[in-house]
């Protein structure tokens, strides 16, 4: 028997960092996801292979049940093969029918979107995998991943979220969002992976400040999500981002790089890479392709 499951991916538009303190966030699910699907094998093995969103498979390897119950640990260069090996034996200990009630499995992912882009390939894995073995999947996530969760939210949820942690518990919110000024907003793929740790260093040193941060962007987050002015919401998206950048000691990514622009960009979830939002009253689309960034996505072909 055959079971596929499915999960959206996400964008975070406000309360970065600052959502893992209990700040409100608001997120956005995708047009694009990933496909989980469940074959029975035998041998006691799972066969897993991952496609990327053009076919290709860019990750193959075999888990044997006996892997999974020991928790096994392989060489540093099969690292994604212990990642999966760490969900699946948290998944384990939550459901141990899936292991001690099964000949093996034949288990494929697919991606509708490059896997590169940051729309949530390990949230909507777990969100996936929690579906299929039906255990908690924020509980899952905490013991193999950790976060805060909103992946997993726009994971389950078609529409936006309001997203915030009470007492370490995700608090979800669902909301309309569709302004009528989404024909200004774009989304630009940065292709400039960094590491956040020294973000994130820079975030946790700066505690006592906390919970005047927290207020300060539960009001950005309310005026970005209910705002019907295109300039009410580029100006709250501003000062989101100084309020961050004072915090993380770090430039906006316009400062950084789109002095020039005309309009406002605002770093989505982690800084430093991945998917940046940017809001203008021209079609901006030339203009960073002039400087190297190709995939520029206008908010109706993203956001479900």
């Amino acid at each position: 028997m055959k079971q596929t499951f499915y999960s959206n991916g996400k964008l975070l538009i406000t309360g970065e960092y600052v959502v893992l303190d209990g700040a409100k966030a608001l997120a956005l699910p995708t047009k694009y996801g990933q496909n989980l699907t469940i074959e029975e094998a035998d041998n006691k093995i799972i066969h897993w292979k991952s496609f990327d969103h053009d076919g290709s498979v860019w990750f193959e390897c075999e888990i044997p049940f006996s892997s999974i119950i020991e928790r096994k640990r392989y060489d540093e260069i099969h690292n994604i093969k212990n990642t999966l090996i760490e969900i699946l034996y948290e998944a384990y200990l939550m459901n141990t029918d899936f292991i001690n009630n099964s000949k093996g499995y034949r288990i494929t992912t697919e991606l509708t979107f490059p896997k590169n882009w940051g729309l949530g390939t390990s949230s909507t894995l777990i969100n996936n995998i929690a579906q299929w073995l039906k255990v908690d999947p924020y509980t899952l996530l905490r013991k193999s991943f950790g976060g805060s969760g909103y992946d997993l939210a726009c994971a389950q949820n078609d529409t936006a979220i309001i997203y915030q942690l009470i007492d370490e518990k995700p608090v979800i919110e669902n909301i309309h969002f569709h302004p009528d000024f989404t024909q200004k907003i774009f989304f630009v793929y940065l292709n400039r992976k960094q590491s956040s740790k020294s973000a994130i260093a820079s975030y946790l040193d700066k505690q006592a400040r906390i919970d005047k941060t927290v207020a300060i962007i539960n009001n950005i987050t309310k005026t970005v999500a209910y705002t019907k002015e295109p300039k009410e919401f580029a100006l709250a998206l501003l000062q989101h981002e100084i309020e961050l950048s004072n915090i993380l000691e770090l430039q906006t990514i316009q400062e950084a790089l789109f002095e020039d622009f005309r309009g406002v960009i605002k770093s989505l979830g982690a800084w430093g890479g991945d998917f940046v939002l940017a809001i203008s009253k021209e079609d901006p689309t030339s203009y960073f392709k002039e400087r190297g960034f190709d995939v520029v996505i206008p908010y109706e072909d993203m956001i479900l």
